[in-house]
Order: structure tokens, then C-alpha cells, then sequence
């Protein structure tokens, strides 16, 4: 123990295990350098060997030093705590002096330890970026307030500037969003996760209080730029918030009316009762435990429409799609489940499985057969070399026919154009799903060596009573025609559609007035 000057007290302390360990231990405290020590022994039981022979060389060879014997629980250690004191002190009140600098020591720790907590609640509430408070001190706040209003503020496609940018540049900027909004407006505002901010109003506001406050507040922060190094960057922002009943799940009722207002490119929504979005995400979440459900249980199965050649009348091909089965064997409509299966990353197992099943079944038949692919299945490499490995196994494959679906999503002709000539090698053949609806053009048939052309519903469910979609539907089949491509009416749902298209020259149809999609195909 060496003397501090700073120091009045210092603390030593040993273990021992046995009695072979005295000897060292008091050689150790002997050769401290302490004017008066205070030396407590821990042990289960005193009247060990260990103990005694430790009291008596302690006594003995350690000058200025009062030994106690005191008792704790550790049946296989014994303890020893050397209290070296160093100011002048008569050996009648040299516990006392310990004791009340111990006291002292244990106060300052104890204020220490205070202000330790309090920076470290600090840290814990603010977020680190942009120093404001943060989704804890949010979530703190809202469950000490009686009456509040919660508001949502998001960065619209903060995604390109941090590609664009990098990340370093992209929290500079978010950094600089935080304190525009901290300058323009008056109620707390906190930064909750990476692009998203709040805003807590320590009131209820009503519907049209809180539409009016929206109203004044985007008007206000709707456009941002920030400047980096001469450059301007803008940047938009989208709003929510809640005027419900009640403040139960308010995140959650914020959040949704976010998701609300982007996905309709509104600029701000507020949530009501009324509007019932939370039976959407309840359907939502039942829905995708039945795509899971379906998707480990084989119950993903195809089903098959018939196309008939409109010049003899028979069946020349099937349309497999796609269908789920629930727990109860209830089909569920792929409206529900294919929109999801993407969300939930699935969507890939499911394109295996039906063209898996969709083989099986026309292994043994001579129909021609056609299955639906997404653009994102065309640019998929495990979906792309999951097709070839199919086509190179089986006898079918010069009767299967892709129907590239979602063809205006079409960016990369270069790859799609790779995946329709590696197909074709094996015999398959590629119709454009849809063709005539959205944004499908004409260059997609002169870029892409297609066989077929399915005309989409929208033109042929009305073409026997509007003048506009025999025009347009005229237009494609002339066009295709002339790059001696097939064309196939989709929607056929009446015999009035089926003498119209037939009058036109389309070359199949497909819909209910032929047949409805059923389990098994024509025997």
C-alpha cells in the first residue's frame, strides 16, 4: 500500500483457500506501507485452523494493526480486507476514523454513480445523429401524458440519396432535417427511426383541428433542401396521425395511416375509427400464415382454364394457375395470396412448385400447357436455372408456353430477351400476358421474339358493345399478324364476345363461356 496523498484510506483484499496460503498473504500485508491499519478476517467459522494461525501472525508481525474477526457465508474461502488509514489516529477511535471516511468515499461514489445514471438515461433517450429525443423518450413521454396527439413525419425515397450519395452525405442530410424541423415547430420533436420523425402535441386535438394543424404544418416543412458542398438537395416529406376515440395502439394507428398515405402519394392522412384499416393488416397477417401453411404443406396446387382454337372449337392448351388451399381445403382467391407470397418472400417457392406440378400433370397427355411468370421470376438466376434444369428433364417441354405477366414492368429487355432465347433452344414458347392494358406497347412484341399475345380482358370483355376496344383490339391483331405472332382473347364470357372475337381473327380464347379454371383437365 503506498501513500497517496490525495488518500486517507486505502483497501486491500485477499482470498484464501487454505492454511498454506497464511504465510504469504501475511508476508503481503506486513510489507504495506501504512501507518495504521484495520484488518478484517471473513470466515464461515472461526475456530478453523486457517483463521487462527491467520489472526495470530497477523498480530504478531503487523505493527499498528487491529484484526477483527468477522463471519460471512462462503464455506470455501476465507476473506481478508486491510483498511490502510493515514492521517493520525489513536487505535480507540481508528474504526470510527475508517468508518466515517468509508461514509465520505460511499457519498462521493454515491453521487458519482448519480450522475452517471443521469447521463446515462440521457444518451438512452437522445438519439445520437441529430440529438434529438428519441422513439424511448417518445414512448416515456406518451405514457406520462393524459391528453396527446401523435404525428408521423417521413422522407419520402430517402433510399436514392443514400445510394446516390452514400451514407456519410445521407445523415448529414437527415442530421440537417432534424433541426429544420426542430426550428419549425413548436411542439417536441423526436427522431424514431431512421427516416421517420414524430411530433407530440400534449393535447387532444379533434378531426378537423388536427386536419387544419396538418394542413398549416406541411405547408410549412412539405419541401427541404439541404446544401452539401454547393450541391441542393431536396427532399419531400409525407405526414399522419390520428384522431381515434381512444389513444390504445396509437403507433400502430399512426403507422397505418402513413402506409395509407404514401401508397396513395397523399401528403398527409389521419387515421379514424371509421376507416377500419386494421382489419386489412389482420387479414394481411391470417392470409400470409396460410401461404406459409400451404407453401410447407404442398397445398399450392394448379388449376387449369382451357383455350380452344376458335377455327376447329377444341381444347388445344390449358392455362395453369395457381391456387391455395387453407387448413380446411378452402381455395383462397391468388388475389389475396400473391401479393403477399412477395411480401413475405415466398412467391419464388410458389413459382417452383406450380411449374413442379404443372409438368407432372402434362407429362402424360398431349394438350399444350401454359404457365405464368413474373417479371420478377424472368429476372430471378435460381427461378431462370430452376426453368432450364425442367425443360432439360422433360419430354414436355416443347408444349409448355411461359406467360410473362407484368410485362410493363419490363426494364432490362437484354436479360428478358437472354431468358425467352434460352427457353426457346429447349422448345418452349413465350406469350406477353395482358398485352393492351396499362402501359403495354408495341415495342415489346419488335424487342422480344414472342409467340403469343394474350389480349387483355379489359378490351375483350366489352368488344361486342364498345367501339373503342374492337378499335384498339383491331390494331393488335393486325399488328400481330403482320410479326406472324398468335393472338389469345382472354375474357371470353359470353357467346356474343365469342362470334366478335372469332369476327376479328383472334386466334384462341379463353374465359367462362368456354370454361371455368377447375382441379383436373379434359380426359
Amino acid at each position: 500500500m503506498h501513500k497517496d496523498k490525495n488518500k486517507t484510506l486505502d483497501i486491500k483484499e485477499y482470498l484464501l483457500e487454505s492454511s498454506s496460503e497464511v504465510e504469504k498473504t501475511v508476508r503481503e500485508i506486513s510489507e504495506l506501507d501504512c501507518k495504521h491499519m484495520l484488518i478484517h478476517v471473513y470466515s464461515i467459522i472461526h475456530n478453523t485452523v486457517l483463521v487462527q494461525n491467520l489472526k495470530q501472525e497477523l498480530s504478531k508481525r503487523v505493527e499498528n494493526a487491529e484484526v477483527v474477526l468477522l463471519k460471512h457465508n462462503d464455506r470455501t474461502k476465507t476473506r481478508v480486507v486491510v483498511y490502510g488509514y493515514y492521517m493520525d489516529s489513536t487505535e480507540n477511535d481508528l474504526q470510527s476514523n475508517i468508518l466515517n471516511t468509508l461514509n465520505d468515499n460511499n457519498y462521493k461514489l454515491a453521487e458519482e454513480l448519480k450522475q452517471c445514471k443521469t447521463e446515462f438515461l440521457s444518451r438512452y433517450f437522445t438519439d445520437n445523429l441529430t440529438h434529438l429525443p428519441n422513439l424511448y423518450k417518445l414512448r416515456k413521454d406518451l405514457g406520462d401524458s393524459e391528453e396527446s396527439t401523435l404525428i408521423n413525419i417521413i422522407v419520402d425515397d430517402f433510399s436514392t440519396i443514400n445510394n446516390f450519395y452514400g451514407f456519410i452525405v445521407g445523415d448529414y442530410v437527415l442530421e440537417q432535417i432534424g433541426k429544420f424541423l426542430e426550428e419549425n415547430i413548436k411542439d417536441q420533436v423526436y427522431r424514431i427511426s431512421g427516416t421517420e420523425f414524430a411530433v407530440l402535441i400534449e393535447k387532444n386535438l379533434t378531426f378537423y383541428d388536427l386536419k387544419q394543424y396538418l394542413e398549416e404544418l406541411y405547408k410549412k416543412i412539405n419541401f427541404i433542401q439541404v446544401d452539401y458542398q454547393g450541391s441542393q438537395i431536396a427532399m419531400s416529406l409525407t405526414l399522419s396521425s390520428s384522431a381515434s376515440s381512444t389513444n390504445e395502439n396509437m403507433f400502430a394507428k399512426v403507422s397505418m395511416a402513413l402506409k395509407y398515405a404514401r401508397d396513395n402519394q397523399l401528403p398527409f392522412w389521419i387515421y379514424e375509427d371509421s376507416m377500419r384499416l386494421e382489419n386489412q393488416y389482420e387479414q394481411n397477417l391470417d392470409v400470409s400464415a396460410k401461404v406459409r401453411h400451404a407453401v410447407e404443406n404442398s397445398k399450392i396446387i394448379p388449376y387449369f382454364q382451357p383455350i380452344v382454337d376458335n377455327k376447329t372449337g377444341k381444347i388445344v392448351k390449358y392455362e395453369c394457375l395457381a391456387r391455395l388451399l387453407d387448413e380446411s381445403d378452402n381455395v383462397v382467391s391468388p388475389a389475396l395470396f400473391i401479393p403477399l407470397s412477395k411480401r413475405i418472400k415466398v412467391y419464388n417457392l410458389i413459382t417452383k412448385i406450380i411449374i413442379d406440378k404443372s409438368f407432372e400433370v402434362f407429362k402424360d397427355n398431349n394438350y399444350d400447357f401454359s404457365i405464368n411468370l413474373s417479371i420478377d421470376d424472368v429476372m430471378n438466376t435460381e427461378i431462370f436455372k430452376f426453368i432450364i434444369d425442367k425443360l432439360e428433364a422433360s419430354d414436355a417441354s416443347d408444349r409448355v408456353t411461359f406467360e410473362i405477366v407484368e410485362s410493363e414492368a419490363i426494364v432490362d429487355f437484354t436479360k428478358v430477351s437472354k431468358f425467352i432465347n434460352q427457353v426457346k433452344r429447349h422448345g418452349a414458347k413465350i406469350a406477353i400476358d395482358d398485352f393492351g392494358d396499362g402501359y403495354s406497347n408495341f415495342s415489346y412484341l419488335i424487342k422480344m421474339d414472342v409467340d403469343f399475345i394474350k389480349i387483355d380482358g379489359s378490351l375483350i370483355s366489352n368488344i361486342d358493345v364498345d367501339v373503342n376496344s374492337r378499335l384498339v383490339v383491331e390494331t393488335i391483331v393486325d399488328f400481330a399478324k403482320k410479326l406472324n405472332i398468335k393472338t389469345i382473347a382472354e375474357y371470353v364470357h359470353s357467346s356474343t364476345v365469342s362470334d366478335k372475337v372469332k369476327e376479328l381473327g383472334i386466334d384462341y380464347s379463353q374465359g367462362y363461356y368456354i370454361d371455368k379454371p377447375s382441379l383436373n383437365i379434359q380426359s
